[in-house]
């Protein structure tokens, strides 16, 4: 069983609610969930939609073909009517759209009149077209009174059974007239007493998305300041860490631009405290001397960067890959720096910890880079392991400097790490400076210094950084002869692909979410991996292959072929399924 179910129309018409609850639904009931937005940079109108996708089996993405196709609007209708499944469905009302569509594909669903009938409300329409797609489906409606109580429990008992009752109503025309509808969804057991629910999962399953996942590890993590200036995709991050404040004595700032948030950022972090930024690309921008500084002074600091499409404002609600060099060589000068790149929520989750913890440990600016896609898909997870995220306190606090002689915040050292302090902790003057110090943290000119200087803060730190970054993940055949390379959010369309493809092809995947440092070649067989396969596929949401640039330079590997995707969207399973079975095609 794997359907997805498309939700069309204009911004403000309520189609983002009825994805969620439908979404958060079916986790519910215990099946494995992917979700996927696409929408325009409008406040209202122009076309949106929001794909959930359901199965039985472990899915992680977004598929071009639809079995139910819900349009708000007319021109959901037009767009998307030739990527319906055989056996899809479109549930449409004709009176709010104002058309009537002939053919057995349609299914009329009178929602505004049905949610009149019920409640005397035409803002229940939603409610009634979720009742309807539940019924095309032929579930139980119970899971979803619970989660309508949820909602609407401060509304009062009656908005709670008007919108109950929609619902039902909205579940019963779609049963008696739509006699075509050939979907079959097992029906969820109960998740009381230890029974497995019909997807096979764990009865606590989760809906996950990009953006929470990365709060939450930086959370864990012991973040304790969080600034930023609102942009899209991070703003997501903006506000989770913003709704958690209170409970977790987290003090979040919006900052005026992003030049005051990464030194805000750093200014936290010099005062004690493990602190982190935001943004996207254009932001980033900005925010690239501030990054110097955090190198300079070693200062650890936390920098999330959300791709979208530039340059300049660009596609600002859209996805790319195309900020990975940018991020890699931004700033002026030469210091040590960590960029991670998930390509999951667990991963995010993860890996934020990670960075945190390695930002902490070598005193560098560590990166989370990810983008629109990643930041808005959800998954459908069995749980986090919130003992995988590490915590260590790096610093000396009071009674650690009180034992000490004499403290220097710079001081040469084999490991190039130095002792951090916080000011004000001791009778010690805790100092640095954003020009060449020395091991005090006071500014020189001296050839020497500025050679030993350089040596502690890079040339030792480089390689024991690097023996922190895990290898990429191999997933498929033992000896394949093709291997798909991804990083970032590429991993779950490729997994998916290469779990398709492998009973029929010798194929694998190699997954890079640990950038930088570039994992090391001898502490793995990838690059072996590589070399014999006879076909080595590079996927990536660009149009130069970054990535494959960055292999190249480190290992001196180069690709056979690329897949490069660059309008803004991301990457379908059909479609890279096509490529990859058609060795003739370049490029989507």
């Amino acid at each position: 069983m794997d359907y997805t179910i498309r939700i069309g129309g204009q911004a403000g018409q309520g189609l983002q609610t009825i994805g969620a609850v439908l979404a958060k639904l079916f986790t519910r009931a215990g099946f494995h969930v992917f979700t996927h937005q696409d929408y325009m940079s409008r406040i209202r109108g122009g076309h949106n939609y929001y794909q959930v996708r359901l199965s039985d089996r472990p899915v992680s993405s977004s598929r071009s073909l639809v079995d139910i196709l819900v349009s708000l609007d007319k021109t959901t209708v037009e767009e998307h009517r030739d990527e319906l499944n055989a056996g899809g469905m479109i549930v449409y009302d004709s009176e709010t759209i104002r058309q009537k569509y002939e053919g057995e594909n349609f299914l009329d669903v009178p929602s505004r009149q049905i949610a009149m009938d019920t409640a005397g409300n035409r803002l229940m329409e939603n409610t009634v077209a979720v009742g309807a797609v539940l019924g095309m489906l032929g579930m139980s409606l119970e899971i979803l009174e619970a989660l309508l109580n949820e909602v609407f429990a401060r509304k009062g008992h009656e908005v709670v059974e008007q919108n109950i009752a929609a619902a039902s109503a909205g579940a019963q025309f779609a049963r008696e007239n739509c006699s075509q509808c050939a979907f079959s969804v097992p029906e969820p057991r109960s998740a009381e007493a230890g029974a497995t629910p019909a997807g096979g999962g764990a009865p606590g399953r989760m809906l996950l998305d990009g953006t929470n996942a990365v709060g939450l590890g930086a959370l864990l993590s012991g973040c304790r300041f969080y600034t930023a200036y609102p942009m899209t995709p991070s703003t997501g991050i903006l506000n989770f860490m913003a709704a958690q404040s209170k409970k977790h004595s987290l003090v979040v700032e919006q900052a005026e631009d992003e030049i005051a948030a990464i030194n805000m950022a750093i200014g936290a972090s010099y005062a004690g405290v493990r602190s982190m930024t935001g943004t996207a690309g254009g932001g980033f921008a900005l925010m690239v001397e501030g990054v110097s500084l955090a190198g300079m002074t070693e200062t650890p600091v936390v920098i999330y960067v959300g791709q979208r499409p530039a340059p300049a404002t660009g596609l600002p609600t859209r996805t790319e890959q195309a900020d990975l060099l940018y991020v890699l060589h931004a700033a002026h000068g030469e210091f040590p720096k960590i960029i991670m790149a998930p390509g999951s929520p667990g991963q995010a989750f993860h890996l934020t910890g990670k960075a945190f913890d390695l930002a902490e440990k070598y005193q560098v600016p560590a990166f989370i880079i990810s983008d629109q896609y990643l930041a808005d898909s959800e998954w459908s997870l069995d749980g986090l392991d919130a003992e995988k995220i590490p915590y260590h306190d790096y610093r000396l606090r009071a009674g650690d400097l009180a034992k000490l002689d004499s403290y220097k915040r710079h001081a040469y050292t084999d490991s190039g790490v130095s002792p951090l302090a916080e000011p004000g902790a001791s009778r010690h003057l805790v100092v640095t400076d954003s020009d060449e110090h020395d091991e005090e943290g006071h500014l020189i000119e001296d050839a020497l210094t500025r050679r030993l200087m350089v040596e502690k803060r890079l040339l030792k730190k480089m390689p024991l950084i690097r023996e922190e970054i895990s290898p990429p993940l191999y997933y498929g055949a033992e000896n394949p002869e093709v291997v798909v390379v991804g990083w970032g959010s590429t991993y779950g369309v490729i997994k998916e692909a290469v779990d398709i493809m492998g009973d029929s092809s010798s194929i694998a995947m190699l997954h890079f979410s640990e950038i930088f440092p570039f994992p090391d070649p001898e502490k793995s067989d990838f690059l072996e991996v590589l070399g014999k396969a006879k076909s080595t596929v590079c996927v990536e949401n660009n149009a130069t292959s970054q990535f494959a640039q960055l292999v190249r330079a480190e290992t001196g590997f180069v690709f056979d072929r690329h897949l490069n995707k660059f309008d803004g969207r991301p990457f379908m399973l059909e479609e890279l399924l096509d490529y990859l079975g058609d060795a003739g095609r370049n490029d989507v």
